[in-house]
């Protein structure tokens, strides 16, 4: 691992990798003096790189099946409002613009 120097500093000790995953099911990544074990926070423990990455992958996971469930019920409403706008007679392209409903279509 490289390390940053500064003229006229003398190191304190080495830089080492520490994953931390919190009891709020949140994960950390730090950089930690070699030898010396932080405090943390908050109530948590200290994992392998393995466990910490297992982890962010799950978080990556849970985070792009909430995205999708957003942009499923965003889609939703606009071609609710979109229906309803065409149902009261506006022109489809207008109603389109209107509702933001693209449907495929710009």
């Amino acid at each position: 691992m490289a390390t940053m120097t500064i003229a006229g500093v003398r190191p304190a000790g080495q830089l080492v990798d520490a994953y931390v995953l919190y009891d709020d099911g949140t994960a950390s990544h730090m950089q930690v003096l070699e030898g010396q074990e932080p405090r943390l926070a908050r109530p948590g423990r200290f994992v392998t790189a393995e466990e910490y990455a297992a982890r962010l992958q799950e978080l990556h996971v849970q985070n792009a099946a909430y995205v999708a469930g957003l942009e499923a019920a965003d889609e939703a409403r606009h071609r609710a409002d979109f229906e309803a706008l065409v149902g009261l007679g506006v022109p489809e392209g207008s109603a389109r613009r209107m509702a933001g409903f693209h449907d495929g279509q710009r």
